[in-house]
């Protein structure tokens, strides 16, 4: 199984596509409070659909406590860095790490020991960053491919 984390999104709709990428790709979400929203919000209900029953999300406290759950490496997605996602060889329980909109992750997090490494999505120059559902439905489906698409259609 693969893993997102979503480290204190503020955005309920982006976690609301994410609940659904979650539910489609067979990965679980991890979800590091603090939220910007409440989970019961209608605009990530909307977005997540009816697969809110059929996704694996977990909510913790803390980063320690997202990390504590996760099996296997984890990859943070920063616009810091030069490697590229596509250039990982991804495994089973790996996780791929996200920051909150608009701002990424905080150093303090990239720089934490359980940081396998950082890495990036392609982009053109002179733009800032993509959508976060978006991110984390680009890289998890790589990652997802190249497992083999277990489990999948």
């Amino acid at each position: 199984m693969l893993h997102v984390i979503f480290f204190s999104p503020k955005i309920p709709p982006n976690t609301g596509n994410a609940i659904r990428m979650s539910a489609c790709t067979g990965s679980a979400l991890h979800l590091v409070e603090p939220l910007g929203f409440e989970m019961t919000d209608a605009h990530l209900r909307r977005a997540g659909l009816d697969y809110h029953d059929l996704a694996h999300v977990e909510i913790h406290p803390n980063f320690d406590a997202a990390v504590a759950a996760v099996p296997g490496r984890i990859f943070a997605f920063t616009g810091h860095t030069d490697r590229m996602y596509t250039d990982i060889e991804y495994t089973d329980g790996d996780a791929l790490l996200f920051g909150p909109e608009p701002d990424g992750l905080p150093e303090e997090i990239m720089s934490h020991p359980a940081i396998t490494e950082r890495v990036r999505i392609h982009m053109v120059p002179g733009v800032r960053s993509l959508n976060l559902a978006n991110s984390a439905g680009i890289a998890t489906y790589e990652a997802w491919r190249q497992l083999g698409f277990p489990g999948g259609v």
